[in-house]
């Protein structure tokens, strides 16, 4: 009689939770999602094809030389890259006197610790690239890792820099008009609209705001779509150098482990071939 019992109250309350489970997924699908401002009218990143997408990619050194640049000569005065050292440029394509050249055009504080003084010294292929210092108000974020540490990656990257738009007549996918639809959701002032940012509203104002802001050595033209894309490359290959030999590394390890796999299948029939029923 208790065994029942106990089978009756388990069946109970295990009917009771898919009960629970079902009502709030029907719930889920059926109620209407609340819509802000945000989910409104907030962009996904849009496509961007580089040469280091896909488990063969590999950097296009061209391209992340052109992305240095840009970053070099627009975004460096706000933003830092304090997880990358000069000597890594290397890995760009750069030679050794271009990469002492690049670095020596920094300045880098060095710590004397018998007077407590801090002075400035050139820049040596050895050392970080130094922190930012920002005379407004906050702090810029460090480039070094922002194509891993964001959603999209260098995609929301290059979205992000090519997406800054008139809020005034500004619509969604489905048409309607951010102002119209969500009167108290003007931009305030010392921010800027762009629907790729998470609350649309960002205190950078747009760094690349016409062609030929740069001109790249190589001849390319410097359109504000190819400089965004570049940095992007960029960006990339600040977050993750390594992506080209964890690719190389990857295939023949898997490679190995399937092999293994096979091998230990082989011999596991070859040992056990007669022993079955006994």
């Amino acid at each position: 009689m208790i065994r029942i019992f106990s089978l009756l109250a388990g069946a109970f309350f295990s009917l009771a939770l898919l009960w629970s489970a079902g009502k709030g997924a029907v719930s889920y699908i059926s109620e209407p999602t609340p819509k802000t401002v945000e989910a409104s009218f907030h962009e996904h990143p849009k496509p961007l094809h580089l040469s280091s997408d896909g488990p063969f990619g590999t950097f296009d050194r061209q391209q992340l030389q052109r992305g240095f640049q840009v970053y070099s000569e627009v975004c460096a005065t706000c933003h830092a890259l304090k997880h990358v050292a000069y000597r890594d440029l290397a890995a760009l394509g750069y030679n050794e006197a271009e990469v002492k050249a690049i670095a020596a055009k920094a300045q880098i504080p060095a710590y004397n610790p018998a007077t407590g003084e801090v002075k400035m010294n050139p820049g040596q292929p050895k050392d970080h690239f130094p922190p930012v210092v920002y005379g407004g108000a906050g702090s810029p974020p460090d480039l070094s890792l922002v194509a891993k540490a964001r959603h999209g990656g260098p995609a929301y990257i290059y979205s992000l820099l090519t997406g800054y738009a008139d809020q005034a007549g500004y619509k969604n996918e489905k048409g309607e008009e951010l102002l119209k639809k969500f009167p108290e959701a003007k931009t305030p002032d010392g921010l800027f609209f762009n629907p790729y940012f998470a609350n649309l509203n960002i205190a950078m104002p747009a760094p690349l705001v016409s062609d030929g802001q740069v001109t790249y050595a190589d001849g390319t033209k410097a359109t504000v779509d190819q400089m965004a894309q570049d940095v992007s490359a960029f960006l990339m290959w600040t977050a993750e150098p390594k992506l080209e030999k964890r690719n190389q590394t990857g295939w023949p390890v898997i490679g190995f482990l399937l092999f293994a796999t096979a091998l230990a299948y082989m011999a596991y029939r070859t040992v056990w071939a007669g022993k079955k029923g006994h």
